[in-house]
């Protein structure tokens, strides 16, 4: 049998990339769409005939299609909403939504435990992201100096990148001491050499034409050795959400990354 997932945000971008992943998938099956700006009372499935209950009531909804699975890719003030009626009707939690608190994830380990549910939180669901981070803090014990550019689209909010941030904090742990910093000796333009975090330099690009994109550049005497990924489009985050969906239904309590799902 199928695993019976509802969307929470499921109007917005990543949601109805998540509705088509599963439509796409035999082992999944979408069961209901909520999100605060619905419409109606059902929204259509791609590529097919038939659609599935739409609502913004969340509590309602999860009451009438009684879901394995919860996917959520809505906001952070509405995260943990989601997270407590979800929880609380046994359902497992696969959260995407980005800006949760250490006291956010304490709280979803608890409900999720009290409930004896799963819950899968990542703050990127894109492998070749997560196998990024995993290298580069192999690489990291290896070199003194790092640097870190970012890219992405124009109307992205933040500088640096989530994932940036996360990335530098995790080189900094696996080297177990920050890494040495070249200052400029005169700097004609301030803020040239970008922010700096545990020693390492990261830089921000906003440019239209771009979706996300990273580089980790690491330097020792006579090499550098540069790692990357770039995302094409935001399909490439569905391989994670739907081993996520497919992973939750047999754990018990929060797991954060999706790492961790990978057994890097």
């Amino acid at each position: 049998m199928p695993i019976e997932v509802v969307v929470h945000g499921a109007l917005g971008r990543m949601g109805r990339e998540v509705v088509t992943a599963l439509c796409k998938d035999t082992q999944l099956k979408p069961v209901g769409a909520v999100d605060s700006k619905a419409e109606g009372k059902s929204l259509p499935l791609p590529d097919r005939a038939d659609s599935i209950p739409l609502s913004s009531n969340l509590e309602g909804l999860l009451a009438q299609t009684v879901p394995q699975v919860l996917v959520d890719f809505s906001i952070a003030e509405a995260a943990m909403n989601t997270v407590r009626l979800a929880a609380k009707q046994r359902v497992n939690l696969v959260i995407g939504t980005t800006g949760l608190s250490a006291d956010d994830l304490s709280e979803i380990d608890r409900l999720a435990r009290a409930n004896e549910v799963g819950a899968i939180v990542a703050p990127n669901f894109a492998l070749g992201a997560v196998i990024m981070i995993h290298l580069a803090k192999v690489a990291a014990r290896y070199f003194d100096y790092a640097e870190i550019i970012e890219m992405h689209h124009e109307q992205k909010l933040d500088a640096p990148s989530g994932t940036a941030l996360s990335t530098a904090r995790a080189m900094a742990e696996a080297r177990g001491k920050p890494f040495l910093h070249s200052e400029a000796q005169k700097e004609s333009l301030g803020g040239t050499r970008g922010g700096e975090l545990q020693g390492i330099s990261l830089h921000s690009v906003r440019l239209p034409g771009l979706m996300a994109h990273q580089e980790i550049i690491f330097g020792t005497s006579g090499q550098t050795l540069t790692v990357r990924h770039d995302t094409i489009n935001r399909e490439c985050y569905m391989p994670g959400v739907v081993l996520a969906i497919k992973k939750v239904i047999e754990l018990k309590g929060l797991t954060y990354g999706l790492d961790n799902l990978l057994g890097l």
